[in-house]
């Protein structure tokens, strides 16, 4: 049942009028006391209606008047009020879900209920009292709550035990997780605390271990105390012995001597009393390098599998054999005496001179010699004649003239290929380093290898000799470097420094200064009077192919397997790298300056062959060859020629 209120009236009496519309709706017609007129703070001006409209003695045609206007009244109004809100009702009446029914408040509860019994005077009596405890302040806001419906608060009850029960057995399925969870982490605890047990024994194991050989070690001290003690001993020993032995040897030269003077004052003496003076063929103890020669004969001499072809040019030529040879060459003997390196470093006759850079704009291509069957690997020239000699893959080498590109001899004695070679100062020898881990003496005037060295375990790199042609240095694939006596036949001191293989060896122009360069990426210099490193070489970031010292000694020159080239100033007490010349991917193999030391020439694994200025830091220009990979390239001693050689077996001369 709905209820509207009706305005209130200004009479205390309260009346209640009740109606039936058409639609079958009952409306309840309430009148209230102006009980906030005097004390309402609103400005608001409420309608008065006249007493007399609503007194008793009215006629039943007047009440019904009454009853139509006061409906009619009241209709007008509510729908005037909410005929906006009717209107959107309708026009939105699809959208509309559901309606849902208002709860009562305590008030309207109790006049429903006096209205539905017709208890008109108890609603009057409630009415007042009401009004005045709500005017007065004396009802408390639990008294205008809603009726409470039991119904619904069972459903609502009945609705939050049912999410309380499924929680529980949510909340149980977390817990039978955790459990499980939990046991998990028990056992890798039982785990982990078994371990750390394990780990704990093995620790006092070591503990003990270390404990006990810490006392054995403690036991060894003095013995090893004692050891060094012998060894100091024993090496100033060795230093007394030495200087004894250089002692001796310098009177034994000077005994030699005198005995060779006497000798040849009794041949001499000799002669004259037989009338005849002895005399050698002055052009057979020549041999290959007189310059006279010009036609052209062919010998073979053979001696412990070293042979030896020679092409010989004589207008007035005789054919020699072995026997012969040996008949007029006795058999070289060695001193057996020890070289002794000198003290000082010699002067550098090249030091102070003006040398002009070579010419390397106008070379063109001289001559393209076929000389091996496989790739030569080192190319040198005789320090006194125009000779050039090469090495091969082949295990072969040979010597040319220079630059005729004729071959004047051949040998081969090496079991395997042969990596580097270099003439003895004075020309007479040349130095063959070989993969078979020795490195083999040559003599020219007796044709055959006359030392074989082979104290190294790996494949020997590199060889070069002493300015002096006493002593002569290896470099090796077992990573060490030695210093051979010649004269002795022996190794003098063996370099050990370098933890990988040593690829190039040499010495600085007249002085006792070795280097080595190394596939561990370092170049280190070596005293070898003393067997120490003076200094080491770092920048390179691959294993060093090659290096080498400008005549003048000032510059050292070096390259890696990544094509990079870098040229050092030596003259300090610390070498300062001047300059860093990329030439990647490709491989530079081999350097060599000019001369000048001003002109470097840098033979590439791709071919070519780059000429670069090291005053104004500039290339020049690039020499592209026939060969596949350059290998070795070189310039003579007047800076005229350039020689490069590959890995096809050919050699080429530019002028």
């Amino acid at each position: 049942m709905d209820t509207l209120p009706v305005p209130s009236l200004p009479s205390r009496n309260i009346e209640m009028e009740k109606w039936t519309d058409t639609t079958n709706k009952t409306f309840v017609l309430e009148s209230a006391p102006d009980l906030f007129q005097s004390d309402s703070d609103d400005d608001y001006l409420y309608e008065e209606i006249p007493i007399e409209e609503f007194e008793d003695d009215k006629s039943d045609t007047e009440d019904e008047n009454l009853e139509e206007t006061v409906r009619n009244i009241t209709e007008r109004r509510f729908f005037e009020e909410n005929e906006a809100e009717i209107k959107n009702i309708e026009e939105n009446k699809d959208n509309v879900a559901s309606t849902t029914k208002q709860p009562e408040v305590v008030e309207d509860y109790i006049r429903n209920f006096f209205y539905s019994r017709g208890l008109k005077k108890s609603l009057e009596t409630f009415q007042e009292e009401w009004y005045e405890f709500k005017k007065k302040g004396h009802l408390s806001p639990e008294d205008s709550e809603t009726v409470p419906d039991v119904y619904v608060k069972n459903q609502k009850l009945a609705d939050n035990i049912q999410k309380l029960r499924i929680n529980i057995e949510e909340y149980k399925d977390i817990a039978n997780k955790a459990q499980s969870t939990f046991e998990k982490l028990k056992k890798e605890r039982d785990y982990h605390r078994m371990h750390h047990q394990r780990v704990v024994q093995e620790k006092n194991k070591l503990i003990s271990d270390i404990h006990r050989l810490k006392n054995k070690c403690s036991m060894f001290e003095p013995m090893i105390e004692g050891i060094q003690k012998k060894y100091e001993n024993a090496m100033k020993e060795k230093m007394l012995t030495k200087l004894d032995r250089d002692r001796l040897a310098g009177k034994i030269v000077t005994l030699e001597s005198t005995i060779s003077q006497l000798e040849n004052l009794i041949k001499d003496k000799d002669a004259k009393n037989n009338g005849r003076i002895t005399q050698n063929n002055a052009n057979i103890k020549n041999g290959i390098f007189n310059d006279t020669t010009t036609t052209t004969t062919t010998t073979t001499i053979t001696n412990n599998n070293n042979k030896v072809h020679t092409s010989k040019n004589n207008q007035n030529h005789s054919s020699f054999s072995s026997a012969d040879t040996k008949n007029i060459h006795p058999k070289h003997s060695l001193s057996g005496r020890e070289s002794v390196l000198p003290l000082e470093n010699r002067q550098n006759p090249f030091s102070n001179l003006e040398i002009s850079p070579a010419k390397t704009s106008p070379m063109k291509i001289l001559h393209n010699i076929k000389a091996h069957d496989a790739a030569i690997s080192c190319v040198k020239l005789h320090p006194r004649k125009n000779i050039l000699a090469t090495v091969s893959d082949d295990k072969y080498w040979k010597m040319w003239a220079f630059p005729s590109g004729e071959l004047i001899m051949s040998g081969m004695g090496h079991t395997d290929w042969i990596a580097d070679c270099d003439f003895h100062p004075k020309g007479g020898q040349l130095a063959t380093a070989s993969g078979d881990s020795t490195i083999k003496i040559w003599d020219f005037l007796k044709g055959q290898a006359i030392t074989t060295l082979s104290e190294h375990t790996q494949a020997v790199w590199g060889c070069a000799y002493h300015d002096l042609g006493d002593f002569i240095v290896s470099g090796s694939m077992d990573h060490t470097a030695k210093l051979w006596d010649i004269q002795m036949e022996k190794c003098k001191h063996t370099f050990r420094g370098h933890s990988d293989s040593v690829n190039n060896v040499g010495f600085q122009p007249y002085t006792n200064l070795m280097y080595t360069c190394s596939s561990d990426k370092t170049i280190c210099f070596w005293d070898v009077r003393t067997g120490m490193v003076t200094q080491t070489l770092n920048g390179h970031n691959n294993s060093i192919n090659h290096g080498t010292f400008s005549l003048k000694g000032n510059l050292f020159a070096s390259c890696d397997a990544d094509g990079i080239v870098k040229v050092w100033d030596i003259r300090a007490n610390s070498a300062t790298e001047l300059v860093t010349l990329n030439y990647g991917p490709n491989s530079v193999n081999r350097l060599s300056f000019d001369p000048s030391g001003t002109i470097l020439a840098i033979a590439s694994d791709n071919g070519q062959c780059k000429i670069y200025n090291c005053n104004n830091n500039k290339e020049l220009r690039s020499l592209k060859g026939t060969e596949e990979s350059l290998q070795a390239v070189l310039f003579d001693q007047s800076g005229e020629y350039l020689i490069t050689a590959g890995s096809e077996g050919s050699y080429q001369i530019y002028k």
